[in-house]
């Protein structure tokens, strides 16, 4: 077994910050009962946040980001897992407190690995990563406060995104009447591949004025970008009509008023898919890898890198410039 490899290492001593990449041993790795051999990782907005000096992402240094992997199982000692099993990993502590995807080798807890379903390749599955899984997740609690293709037009906000990407997606191809937000014009083409029916300006959806009900025009919406946008998204979802937000892009202070919940009955759903339980974990994946599996999975690739490339990649998310998924080669 190979004893040496590389890794992506972050690390901060008092005002002293660093990112680079780095032999690693077997023994550096923290313990777990899996040991994976990672072939494919992504690339996420936390993972970006994870390599600033300020991100407030990291639990301590040094540490190696990314909270995606898929690989094989070199070793187990968990009898749920044995050698060759092609296996998930994504959210919980990894790359985070825990070293995670941005590594050649990764050791993880056995409560935190998912099988590769059937109908997924280890690419795929990061190309979904936890961008396409949280857009899940959002459907999936929105179906289950009642949504269905025929309930009327559906909102995804942050539409370039890889959550907005991926949401995009996955309503059209189940037949939703999807509308898309974005305030880059030249992506356009781009979102209408997708799926969507209807390509709206962010000015659309938020014009710089809060009221505290607007015109009623989506029965639901997915929203990873909160904020003074989701406050104005909320006063326009039709009478009980969901929100499921995933995000803070556009910041992490809401400010509506009680109307659009006592008045029409408005849902506000919180998605997690960093502690989601993993009864709802497996049963997401599995619905990924099937009825929700993207029509157009290769089209939501923006690039594919490998670590040497991934220090220059990870600030482009930070820059609003990314547009679905960058994925990573081991």
């Amino acid at each position: 077994m190979t004893q040496q490899f590389e890794a992506l290492i972050v690390n901060k001593q008092e005002n002293d910050f660093s990112l680079s990449i780095q032999q690693l041993s077997l023994g550096d790795l923290p313990e777990g009962e899996v040991l994976i051999r990672v072939h494919y990782s992504g690339v996420n907005y936390k993972d970006s946040l994870a390599t600033i000096p300020n991100g407030n992402i990291v639990g301590s240094y040094p540490m190696v980001p990314g909270i995606d992997l898929a690989g094989v199982v070199v070793s187990s000692k968990d009898s749920r897992y044995k050698e060759g099993d092609e296996v998930i990993a994504t959210s919980y502590g990894i790359g985070v407190s825990h070293y995670g995807g941005y590594s050649e080798f990764a050791q993880i807890p056995a409560e935190w690995v998912v099988p590769l379903p059937e109908g997924l390749t280890m690419k795929e599955a990061m190309i979904i990563g936890t961008a396409g899984f949280t857009a899940a997740l959002s459907i999936m609690r929105l179906e289950q406060n009642g949504l269905t293709p025929d309930s009327g037009n559906v909102l995804v906000t942050g539409a370039t995104g890889g959550v907005g990407s991926f949401a995009v997606s996955i309503l059209s191809k189940l037949g939703y009447s999807v509308e898309a937000s974005t305030g880059k014009k030249s992506e356009h083409a781009y979102i209408q591949e997708l799926g969507a029916k209807k390509i709206l300006s962010r000015e659309d959806v938020y014009d710089g004025t809060l009221r505290p009900l607007g015109k009623q025009k989506w029965i639901g919406a997915v929203d990873p970008v909160g904020g003074d946008p989701l406050a104005s998204v909320l006063s326009q979802i039709e009478y009980g009509g969901s929100v499921a937000v995933s995000g803070l892009t556009a910041g992490t202070n809401l400010p509506t008023t009680v109307f659009p919940f006592i008045l029409r009955g408005v849902n506000l759903l919180g998605i997690d898919s960093v502690n989601c339980p993993m009864e709802t974990r497996l049963q997401v994946w599995k619905r990924l890898a099937t009825d929700f599996k993207p029509t157009h999975l290769e089209q939501l690739i923006q690039q594919e890198i490998t670590l040497k490339e991934l220090p220059d990649v990870l600030p482009t998310l930070l820059k609003g410039e990314a547009r679905g998924r960058t994925i990573v080669k081991l």
